[in-house]
């Protein structure tokens, strides 16, 4: 089974730093997963939350600040005082981390609250600029930028992602165009995921960071599971035979 590193080796560092990143890039694990906003002049930044108040020191909506603005707080010493001073990644940034590595990038295009125009384009420019199109999946839960971005690159690859129990997933998944599932654990599970599985569709579940999870995920036939602790994760995928 597949094992991605949820917003870097988020369980042990502060989620979508760049140490957290660091950490993830030197693990052998198959990918990486971040999230992608917006700021006011049109730069990506990577962080979860439309707002930047859970995870740094200070307050107010990404789309609302600019870089120079967001890069003056800090966004470690929320999570321990050892990350005190830890800022707000770039996209370009995080791509840094792991361009000598082979690491699957998932980036996940957060549009589903605020639709932050131009970015799809954005990060496929600079996905094509940096010749990184074949080691990305993009993914999100605004299903119309899946849809767009397929229609300006058919290479990519695209999953989109649900909270839900799906009822023929199938139909919906190629009516987007949609390369892959994404979906919450335990819905994962469910029979409908049978039709995904039989097709030869990847399913990707999140977030898993329990191993009795884990090991029924990959008996059920899921390709790879999102974890907050990649390297706890893998050493015991990897122990276990069966």
């Amino acid at each position: 089974m597949e094992i991605f590193a949820h917003r870097g080796a988020s369980g042990n560092f502060p989620e979508n730093t760049i140490a957290a990143f660091k950490e993830a890039a030197r693990l052998p694990v198959f990918g990486v997963e971040f999230d992608v906003h917006m700021a006011a002049d049109g730069e990506l930044v990577v962080i979860h939350d439309e707002s930047i108040d859970r995870t740094s020191d200070g307050t107010g909506y990404v789309k609302d600040m600019s870089i120079a603005d967001l890069k003056k707080h800090d966004f470690g010493s929320w999570f321990s005082p050892g990350f005190q001073g830890e800022t707000i990644p770039t996209l370009s940034e995080v791509l840094d981390v792991f361009d000598s590595t082979n690491h699957k990038l998932n980036i996940e295009l957060k549009s589903d609250i605020f639709p932050y125009e131009g970015m799809v384009e954005k990060v496929l420019d600079l996905i094509e600029t940096r010749r990184m199109e074949s080691r990305v999946i993009i993914s999100s839960f605004d299903h119309a930028a899946i849809q767009f971005v397929k229609q300006l690159n058919p290479h990519i690859e695209t999953a989109a992602l649900f909270m839900e129990v799906l009822v023929h997933p199938l139909d919906y998944l190629h009516k987007i165009p949609a390369n892959a599932l994404h979906i919450l654990f335990p819905a994962a599970i469910r029979p409908s995921m049978a039709e995904v599985i039989k097709s030869g569709m990847p399913i990707r579940t999140f977030t898993v960071n329990d191993e009795t999870y884990a090991k029924t995920l990959k008996q059920t036939g899921i390709q790879a599971i999102f974890t907050d602790y990649p390297e706890k994760m893998n050493s015991l995928l990897s122990s276990n035979k069966n």
